[in-house]
């Protein structure tokens, strides 16, 4: 081989005195080769300096250039929810200009996440960007056991041990609801997150702050649980309004269950904001296309994903030590307050 000639499967075939097969299959980390077989494919890569892809100068050089961004939730989930969708392409801009590739994975069930944990076990990525993080899902502390580095899209709790990129929760909800009081709303109501969640539990902390802020007192029948959809929103305004029909305004703490907090309202004939007033959060494209338009904290979700990937980046290449980084938000007022 000329000191041009660049190594291939079949060189790197010949040097182990095996088939090409077997090199592709040590390559993309099969199980189906021997530890002989296995021994002789890695020395004749780092031999022949051979590197196809980054898997194979993962196999020698103990990186993959990989990362995988884990989101335990469904496709449908995935698909209905903006949050998503910027985030994904938040964090495909932060790779945009390296050799890192991103491995899309939905964790659904258990097999799903026993096939994570064989991917983290086997190192087939240098680490992993993590979203939608419940109080007890086994996957953060799975993750740190193992000891891969892993960076969050939010937090566990107050006491996060890991890595994180979160938004300021609970200062945008306390706006929102200042807003609303400055606009002389006194019975507001709020439809909560999923509360074994820290970015639910949060916004309902900023809700209860914006009346402490104003000297008053938050009115515990006001609240109603929700679950980040739609059809959570639509069910929660449904319940407010039976037991409160006096309330005159509603925070949602995300977009999409305002927009079923605005249905609801719309369906039962109370005007928007002349009736009730309602304030959501994330300003996602929804914000901008609701009627009335629907006023709304803006949380920059593509710089989360860009940080959160920058973090590990830089955990994993640059040996950095955990990072934990909470982003302003901001209230951005339209026509349904």
């Amino acid at each position: 081989m000329t000191g041009n000639d660049q190594p291939t499967i079949k060189t790197v075939a010949a040097r182990a005195g095996v088939g090409r097969t077997t090199v592709s299959r040590v390559i993309n980390g099969s199980d189906l080769v021997s530890a002989d077989a296995r021994a002789r494919v890695l020395a004749a890569i780092e031999e022949l300096n051979y590197v196809p892809n980054s898997v194979a100068r993962g196999l020698v050089t103990s990186r993959t250039d990989a990362l995988a961004l884990v989101i335990p939730e469904s496709e449908s989930r995935l698909g209905s929810e903006p949050f998503f969708a910027a985030l994904i392409r938040g964090v495909s801009g932060a790779l945009a200009e390296t050799r890192t590739q991103l491995q899309l994975t939905l964790v659904r069930d258990r097999f799903e996440r026993d096939q994570l944990a064989a991917t983290v076990a086997t190192r087939r990525v240098d680490g992993v960007l993590l979203v939608s993080v419940h109080a007890r899902d086994r996957l953060p502390g799975m993750l740190e056991e193992m000891g891969l580095p892993t960076v969050l899209a939010g937090r566990r709790d107050e006491r996060e041990r890991l890595s994180y990129v979160s938004c300021d929760n609970a200062g945008g909800a306390a706006a929102a609801v200042r807003h609303l009081l400055d606009r002389g709303r006194r019975r507001i109501a709020t439809v909560t997150g999923a509360l074994d969640m820290d970015v639910g539990r949060s916004r309902l902390a900023g809700w209860r702050e914006g009346h402490r802020e104003a000297g008053l007192r938050a009115d515990e029948s006001l609240v109603e649980a929700g679950d980040f959809t739609e059809e959570g929103g639509r069910r929660a305004m449904r319940s407010l309004l039976e037991r409160a029909p006096d309330l005159d305004a509603v925070f949602a703490a995300s977009d999409l269950m305002a927009v079923g907090a605005l249905a609801e309202l719309r369906r039962q004939e109370r005007r928007v904001p002349d009736d009730v007033a309602v304030v959501g959060f994330e300003d996602s494209i929804l914000a901008r296309h609701t009627s009335p338009p629907l006023t709304t904290v803006r949380q920059p979700v593509e710089e989360l994903g860009r940080t959160m990937t920058r973090i590990l980046i830089d955990i994993t290449q640059h040996g950095a030590d955990r990072q934990q980084v909470t982003l302003p938000t901001e209230l951005v007022v339209r026509e349904s307050s």
